[in-house]
C-alpha cells in the first residue's frame, strides 16, 4: 500500500539557549559548542523555509536547557495538537510556552501527569501513530493520546523501544511506504507493511532522517546511509548536526512540523 504525501506548510522551532551546553544526553561527545550550535540551527530553519514551510523560530527558552527540542513538547496531525506532559522532570513545563504558539493554528488538548509522551516516542504516517513505550512516553500516556486523535479518525499502536531513546532513535518514514530502521526493529511485525531499509548500529545517529514535502533531510557525515536514501530516488539535503548530536538530538527533534 502506498500512503499520500502529506505535504507540511508550517514549522515550529526553538533557538537553543547558552545553557544547552548542559543538556541532558547519553552521547559521551563532550559539551555542545553554542556558537556553532546557533549557526546549525539557523541552518536548519533555512533548509525548512526553502522546502515550502512557514518557519516560526521561538526565542530560547532561560532555565531549559533542552528546550530547542520542541518535538517533544506536543503532537501535531491535521485536527490538532496534543501537548505532552514530557518525561524528563527537567524538561516539565518547556509544553506551556508551545501551547499558544500552536493554539494560532490547532485546538490544542492536553494530556496530564501521570502519563509521559514525548514527541521523539511519535511517528506518524498518514492516519496511524506508531508511540513506542520508553522511559519517557509510559502506556498512560499512548493510551491519552489515542483518545485524543480516536476521534478524528487515527489509530495508535505501540510499540517497546528497548534501550534507545525515543523511538525515532530507530525508526523514521522517508516517503514512498519507506522507513529507515535499526536492526532492532527489521522484522517488527507492526512495520511489516513499509519497505523497511536498514541503518546499521555505527551510523546509527542517521536513522533520524526527516522527510519534508518529498526531500529527505540527512545528517552528514554517514556517507552508507546517505547512498542508501539517494538510491531511492528521492531529493536529498545535507545539514551538519554535530552539536545537536551531542545532546542525543536529530533532525526530527528541533521542529513540530504540520
Amino acid at each position: 500500500m502506498r500512503y499520500p504525501i502529506h505535504m507540511f506548510t508550517h514549522a515550529i522551532t526553538r533557538k537553543p539557549s547558552e545553557e544547552m551546553v548542559n543538556g541532558l544526553t547519553t552521547a559521551g561527545l563532550g559539551k555542545p559548542d553554542f556558537r556553532l550550535a546557533l549557526a546549525q540551527h539557523d541552518a536548519y530553519c533555512r533548509a525548512l523555509a526553502d522546502l515550502g514551510l512557514d518557519v516560526t523560530v521561538l526565542d530560547a527558552e532561560p532555565g531549559y536547557p533542552d528546550a530547542c527540542f520542541v518535538e517533544d513538547t506536543a503532537v501535531v496531525c491535521g485536527e490538532v495538537a496534543v501537548l505532552t506532559p514530557l518525561g524528563a522532570p527537567s524538561r516539565q513545563g518547556e509544553q506551556e510556552t508551545i501551547e499558544p504558539v500552536l493554539a494560532r493554528h490547532k485546538p490544542v488538548v492536553r494530556i496530564e501527569l501521570p502519563a509521559t509522551l514525548e514527541g521523539g516516542d511519535v511517528l506518524l504516517v498518514d492516519k496511524t501513530f506508531f508511540v513506542g513505550l520508553s522511559d519517557r512516553t509510559n502506556r498512560a500516556g499512548a493510551e491519552a493520546l489515542s483518545a485524543a486523535v480516536g476521534e478524528h479518525g487515527y489509530s495508535v499502536v505501540t510499540m517497546p523501544c528497548c534501550e534507545t531513546l525515543h523511538f525515532k532513535t530507530d525508526v523514521n518514514y522517508i516517503g514512498n511506504n519507506t522507513l529507515l530502521v535499526s536492526p532492532l526493529f527489521s522484522d517488527a511485525v507492526e512495520l511489516a507493511r513499509f519497505d523497511r531499509v536498514v541503518v546499521e548500529d555505527d551510523e546509527a545517529y542517521a536513522r533520524n532522517c526527516l522527510y519534508v514535502n518529498g526531500t529527505v533531510i540527512v545528517p552528514s557525515g554517514f556517507p552508507r546511509t546517505l547512498a542508501k536514501v539517494r538510491e531511492l530516488g528521492q531529493p536529498v539535503v545535507e545539514l551538519d548536526m554535530s552539536e545537536f548530536r551531542k545532546l542525543d538530538g536529530g533532525l526530527t527533534c528541533l521542529s513540530l512540523r504540520f
